[in-house]
């Protein structure tokens, strides 16, 4: 009888953590079903704390989540957000050009983004293998991983690119 307790606690145990997932994999999942889970580093924290905040109407689409998944990944979003101490090299800058009284909610509407964009073709952005900027890792081969760099850099029906 004592072993048998033993195995279905242990047991218990080991499907509780196995159903605990980490606030990066709830972010990646939830947000990820729809389109390329951004890097919290592009964004302040404001602006993530408003995005979560107004989900039901997430760029005309509902993207509710559950009570306790939204609490894990907003806390997720703001404590790797651009303005946060972990913020690499590379997102620095990007974040160093949002005005502070600006709460931006599209990384493409940022001046940095725009600038690192303004001499790619519309030809090239609005094909149907790349539709919008939005769409990062379309071009950006290792955008998943937050590698942006020009080397990484690959336009369908274009090739490399090289400013």
């Amino acid at each position: 009888m004592k072993k048998v307790w033993i195995f279905s606690t242990i047991l218990s145990i080991t499907l509780l953590q196995a159903a605990q997932v980490s606030p990066k994999k709830l972010y990646i999942s939830e947000c990820g079903s729809c389109h390329m889970a951004y890097q919290p580093q592009f964004l302040p924290k404001r602006s993530w704390l408003k995005m979560m905040n107004t989900l039901e109407d997430h760029f005309k689409t509902d993207a509710s989540l559950d009570k306790d998944d939204k609490k894990i990944i907003t806390s997720y979003l703001v404590k790797n957000s651009g303005d946060s101490k972990r913020v690499y090299k590379e997102f620095r800058k990007f974040n160093s050009y949002i005005s502070k009284n600006s709460t931006p909610l599209r990384i493409s509407e940022t001046y940095y983004f725009k600038k690192e964009h303004r001499k790619i073709p519309k030809r090239f952005i609005y094909q149907k293998e790349v539709k919008s900027l939005s769409n990062c890792n379309a071009c950006h081969t290792k955008a998943e991983k937050g590698i942006y760099s020009e080397r990484t850099l690959f336009i369908p029906n274009y090739g490399r690119w090289d400013d």
